[in-house]
């Protein structure tokens, strides 16, 4: 089978100058350098299929950004190899490098003073596009995006959300077959976030390219992902479908109670869950196979007013999933290499 990126033993370390304080230091260092290393990528092993949206998630510093980065091309690896669309990312041939397309959140690929439109011209004339079919794209993405009317406004005065439209409609005036897209919705509004993922899902349902999402909002990943990756210190350590990790991690649920007389003395629920005496009620998350015989002994201490019992949401088992992992790398490995 052909894939549209495969990795083999994908790795970056950086290296940097450890420099102390003071001017001797400073001269010493001209022939004594000190240096030190960071693995932001271990050796990473990868087939994604064409057609696909990729969730990449992961922390700030594990190597999300690190891994699109390698595979658009735009920095070397320290080892390994990779294909993506069957080239070498970092050869920059002009025939892949129009194929693809990267949208990192907080950095501009459009031109600040001028309006978005003759951006388009600017960049149908690099990527040798025919100007009338061109124009035409450019028009019918602003029609999905709700964004017509923006399209001769200067990019300063734009919002962040308008702005991240125009951005969008840059990265994908081409028409690439691979689309990487690290935190595209990072600082828009709920609104904002909303119409951005909508038009995603339908764009990809439309056109079918490969495309690897990361962001921090997990509703992103959660509503438009085929498939999740997360990665923790530069290893992946879950690679699966969403509800496959929904179903392998310890089910939470959220109980908040509110006490029709608070107690007179404290109740012990469990060894870990305790009311303190005149408490109102109490709010706590707890594994779902606990929720019955804790509810069954309250309610035999105490009469309850209110009680509400909800899901934990993906964000939270994410994050709980990721700490944990943390916790056994550093168990592992507890002296920085």
């Amino acid at each position: 089978m052909d894939y549209a990126i495969e990795t083999n033993g994908l790795t970056r370390v950086y290296e940097t100058y450890k420099k102390p304080e003071g001017v001797w230091n400073s001269i010493r260092g001209f022939w004594d350098r000190q240096y030190e290393r960071k693995v932001a990528l271990n050796p990473t092993d990868l087939k994604i299929e064409g057609g696909q949206i990729i969730g990449l998630v992961g922390g700030n510093g594990a190597g999300k950004t690190t891994l699109l980065k390698l595979l658009s091309g735009l920095i070397y690896p320290s080892g390994g190899e990779a294909k993506v669309l069957g080239s070498s990312p970092w050869s920059r041939d002009r025939n892949f490098l129009r194929r693809i397309s990267i949208l990192l959140g907080q950095k501009n690929q459009l031109w600040w003073d001028i309006p978005a439109a003759d951006s388009y011209e600017l960049l149908t004339r690099i990527y040798d596009l025919e100007p009338i079919a061109a124009k035409k794209r450019v028009m019918d993405l602003a029609e999905l995006l709700q964004c017509r009317e923006l399209l001769q406004v200067q990019l300063r005065r734009l919002s962040l959300g308008e702005r991240m439209k125009m951005e969008i409609i840059g990265s994908l005036l081409h028409q690439p077959a691979v689309l990487f897209l690290d935190e595209p919705t990072i600082g828009l509004d709920i609104v904002a976030q909303t119409n951005i993922r909508e038009f995603l899902a339908e764009y990809v349902k439309r056109e079918r390219p490969t495309v690897i999402l990361t962001s921090h909002y997990m509703d992103d990943i959660s509503m438009l992902s085929d498939r999740l990756l997360l990665i923790s210190k530069g290893s992946i350590v879950y690679d699966g479908t969403v509800n496959g990790f929904m179903s392998k991690t310890e089910r939470m649920q959220k109980l908040s109670v509110k006490l029709l007389k608070p107690p007179e003395k404290e109740i012990v629920l469990s060894e870990r869950l305790t009311i303190p005496a005149g408490a109102e009620g109490l709010s706590v998350e707890l594994p779902s196979q606990e929720m019955g015989s804790l509810l069954h002994r309250l309610m035999t201490i105490s009469p309850v007013e209110q009680l509400k019992i909800e899901e934990a949401n993906f964000e939270d088992v994410i994050r709980q999933f990721l700490e944990t992992e943390s916790r056994r790398r550093q168990a592992r490995h507890p002296f920085p290499t």
